[in-house]
Parts: structure tokens; sequence; C-alpha cells
């Protein structure tokens, strides 16, 4: 299984285990409550939930609503199918929660496990947030090193693109550290004090206490009767 693809199986567990939902509606969430999977199409999703079906995770359900049962004869196309998540899913997903491997301190599968803090325990909340920040002061260190080196064979263009990098990585860096100390003291991300772990807001996305962004400004185009 590739990373990418582990990503995207994990951010589907997660947001199955708020509700069921149907394709169309998990991909809409993908895009817009986690600013994470824009790149994924039908193709590439149907195929991630074909696999967690497989693996027990998923059980498939008909679409049960009014609209569903009448529209289905009338267009000859086949009733939505709601994907929800079995107790082997919901205990898969929370064995995914609780590993602090290497690979959450990468870019987008950090993205994808930030999304799902509040459903995370606060002592690997912290060990993911350390290692991400550990692996980005590495990355700028590089990048140091990389600029000194090349400074003088660079054009101005080329080295004030190195140094709006090098200014994202350290303002992510800055961003970690609140939030390290944010979690050693305790509070939730508007100040209070948080339980263990931190409530879920559905309300608000996976995110729990994040800010859900806008919906996609691009059309939304259903394809809803894959299976």
């Amino acid at each position: 299984m590739s990373r990418r693809s582990g990503i995207l199986e994990f951010a589907v567990l997660g947001l199955l285990r708020e509700s069921p939902m149907h394709g169309y509606e998990l991909r809409k969430r993908l895009n817009t409550s986690l600013g994470v999977f824009r790149a994924f199409s039908y193709g590439t999703l149907y195929p991630c939930l074909k696999t967690l079906v497989a693996n027990g995770w998923l059980i498939e359900e008909p679409g049960n609503t009014t609209e569903d049962a009448l529209a289905a004869p009338l267009t000859g196309r086949r009733a939505k199918i709601v994907y929800r998540l079995t107790a082997e899913g919901k205990e898969h997903f929370e064995q995914l929660l609780s590993q602090t491997g290497p690979d959450a301190y990468e870019d987008e599968h950090f993205a994808a496990r930030f999304a799902f803090f509040g459903q995370t325990s606060r002592d690997v909340r912290m060990r993911v947030l350390e290692g991400r920040r550990s692996r980005l002061e590495e990355r700028l260190e590089k990048m140091r090193v990389s600029l000194a080196r090349t400074r003088e064979r660079l054009d101005d263009y080329t080295l004030e693109l190195q140094r709006h990098g090098m200014e994202s990585v350290e303002r992510e860096v800055r961003w970690l550290n609140e939030l390290i100390e944010s979690e050693r003291a305790g509070r939730d991300l508007n100040g209070s004090s948080s339980g263990e772990p931190a409530s879920r807001d559905t309300t608000s996305g996976a995110s729990g206490g994040l800010p859900r962004p806008g919906d996609d400004p691009r059309p939304d185009t259903p394809d809803d009767t894959a299976t």
C-alpha cells in the first residue's frame, strides 16, 4: 500500500467514524473539511472504499431516503451506497490514531493526522507535534546550508523563492511551538482547559476544534452511483 493511499484510508475511516456517508458526500468532506485531498478523484476514492469493505472495516448499505428510493427507478440508476464503519473498522482507526512513527511527521500525513487530533489522546498528540517540529527543524537547517552554499550562484528571483520557502518552514515551527506549549499546559486551542482526549465537534468537520474551511469553490459534479 502506498503512503498516499494509506493517508486516504485513514481519513475515510476518520470521517465515517462521525457518521455514515455516501461516496459523493465523503469526497466533498475530504475536500472541504480537511483541505488535504483535492487531488483524489472518484476513481481513487471508490477503490479505497472497496478495499476497506473487503477488509471488514466498512459495510455498504443502500441509501434509505425517500428521495433515493424514488429517484433510482425513474433514472434507471442504482440507489446511492452508504458506507458505515464497523466495530472492527473503529478499532483499526483507533490503532492508526495511536501510531506516531516517522510517516506521521511528513507534510500530507501530518495534515491528515492533525485534522483528527480531536479524537487523539494528548500523549499521542504531543509525540506527533514534537516529531513534526523535529522534522521541520532538520529541513530548515538543510535549507540554510544549501542557501549559504549556492547564494552567489542564484539570481534574485530564485534567491527570493528559497527565502520564501525558509520563512514558511520557520512559521510552521513557531506554530508548532505554540501548540506544544498549549498541550503541555493542558489547554485546548481556544485556551481553556480540555479533557482527555479533546471532545469532538461534528459541526466543524473532523478536526474537533479546528475551523471548517469554506465550501470548495469548484462546481460539484455528483457521481454517487458508483459502488
